[in-house]
């Protein structure tokens, strides 16, 4: 096993790190802005999403000598917006009502927010782990190295 093979799973596993975080960032901002009804672009908040690419790792392997794709981790492809209906709420009162008394609610429901937040925090300590127990191994590779010299 060749060592960039080794530090592929560190590549990996750091990617999921660096894409969970800024999907942690996003859903921070969407809760952030649950009841955010004026923004620079005019009308409410829109909730926001962020699109993951695998990214391939394309190296010659031993066995057989053809290229080949293997999983070289993820990237974030873009941050967008979610196209759902904004909430209509009716608040006459509200400096953002329509002449009806309606107020366009930004799209965020706070409770699927929460869910994708424990899931992209479950996802971060997943990837997380797995570099510790990385650095756990190859401290102990190191260990019976040098006390076999």
């Amino acid at each position: 096993m060749a060592f960039d093979d080794m530090m592929s799973a560190t590549n990996i596993s750091a990617s999921g790190l660096a894409t969970e975080r800024m999907r942690m960032e996003v859903l921070a901002n969407n809760i952030a802005n649950a009841n955010s009804t004026r923004t620079e672009g005019g009308g409410p908040f829109r909730r926001q999403e962020v699109v993951f690419a695998a990214v391939l790792d394309k190296h010659l392997h031993a066995g057989g000598g053809r290229g080949a794709q293997g999983l070289g981790g993820v990237r974030v492809e873009g941050v967008v917006d979610d196209p759902s209906p904004f909430n209509r709420v009716y608040n006459p009162g509200h400096p953002d009502a329509d002449a009806q008394g309606y107020v366009s609610m930004p799209n965020v429901r706070l409770p699927m927010e929460m869910v994708n937040l424990i899931s992209a925090s479950r996802a971060y300590e997943a990837n997380l782990k797995v570099l510790q127990s990385f650095r756990q191994m190859a401290e102990q590779a190191l260990s019976l190295l040098r006390g076999s010299s």
